[in-house]
């Protein structure tokens, strides 16, 4: 019965469980997946996935909050990931957070009042070398900055803000 209430909510993601519903091992490109269509993981999305995968929720809810890629509440538009791995963090990590977060009026893992902008800490973004370092994930794909200070970061912010 759920299944088919949820049925045509998540049509987009049918040709994802079609092929990998009954593959094993494949939950995680499942839930990638699914919020690479949806921008989250809501408990509907997860409910149609148990539903048709016969995986239990309690276990989709579980790998859902261990890794820290997988959101369960919705993002704003344009989603910034701050890099606090090592590089980042002894070249000035948590200067640039305190600029962002001071710019923007929120706090890690929050969206702005309008749904602007999101923002989240990550452990490593991979561009060590440009560190400090942040990548927005905006409508036009991802974007990566490096080499950031706290006047260059509120720059970048209010440049893409100007593009809306």
């Amino acid at each position: 019965m759920e299944e088919k209430c949820l049925q045509g909510q998540f049509k987009e993601l049918d040709p994802i469980l079609d092929k990998y519903a009954k593959v094993p091992g494949s939950l995680i490109t499942i839930l990638q997946q699914a919020q690479e269509i949806y921008g989250y993981l809501s408990i509907d999305a997860i409910n149609y996935i148990s539903a048709i995968t016969d995986i239990r929720v309690a276990k989709i809810y579980g790998v859902a909050t261990f890794y820290t890629q997988f959101r369960l509440e919705p993002i704003g538009e344009n989603l910034i990931m701050l890099c606090q791995g090592t590089a980042c963090h002894v070249n000035g990590s948590e200067s640039i957070e305190e600029a962002v977060c001071e710019y923007l009026g929120i706090q890690d893992g929050e969206t702005t009042e309008d749904n602007f902008f999101t923002i989240n800490n990550v452990a490593c973004l991979g561009c060590c070398s440009l560190a400090p370092v942040m990548m927005i994930k905006t409508a036009d794909g991802d974007e990566t900055y490096g080499n950031l200070t706290k006047v260059s970061v509120v720059k970048i912010l209010k440049e893409i803000k100007s593009r809306a």
